[in-house]
């Protein structure tokens, strides 16, 4: 085993019966996210999205992402064929972009407003910061894979609250620097 990996096995068969799926969901709703639309180009240069809120930071040196998509995505397999995907740091306004992103079959940029990046991917208005990624490696975790991104171009643009995924629906975040 690698230098600093630990696993812990003993007493973990006398725990009982791991949990299942809608009472895992349930409990890890409970966690607080940021939520991001996921763009990109189809291989005929169409925009295609998808709404994740499992986008981390990953390294500052260099500078590397993560996100988690389903393997049963529709969409995923049309961004990665690109290679490039950008990552949109959505604002508390955008629930309804959250919201239609994550529908299967529906018309994801109808009625959404973006503008192309530098490298021409898609940056939805009103967001609070896009990153220009380069898709660098996947790996298999159970029912979803985990998307690990070099971030090659970035900025900041908005100044709102952002979008906040609270038990299983969007909310905002009141902050308090006290």
């Amino acid at each position: 085993m690698p230098e600093g990996v630990r696993t812990q096995t003993k007493g973990a068969a006398d725990a009982g019966p791991p949990p299942g799926p809608e009472e895992f969901r349930a409990v890890l709703s409970r966690l607080a996210s940021g939520v991001v639309a996921v763009t990109g180009l189809d291989s005929e240069g169409r925009p295609a999205g998808l709404t994740v809120s499992s986008f981390v930071s990953v390294s500052l040196d260099p500078p590397l992402v993560s996100f988690c998509v389903a393997r049963t995505s529709r969409t995923w397999p049309l961004l990665r064929a690109g290679g490039r995907v950008c990552v949109n740091i959505l604002s508390e306004g955008q629930a309804a972009d959250a919201a239609r992103f994550a529908v299967r079959d529906a018309d994801r940029f109808g009625g959404v407003r973006w503008r192309p990046s530098p490298a021409g991917l898609p940056v939805l208005d009103g967001g609070l910061a896009w990153l220009e990624c380069t898709v660098r490696e996947e790996h298999g975790a159970g029912d979803h894979d985990i998307v690990i991104c070099h971030v090659d171009r970035l900025r900041g643009t908005g100044e709102a609250g952002p979008l906040v995924r609270f038990r299983g629906g969007y909310g905002r975040l009141e902050p308090s620097f006290d």
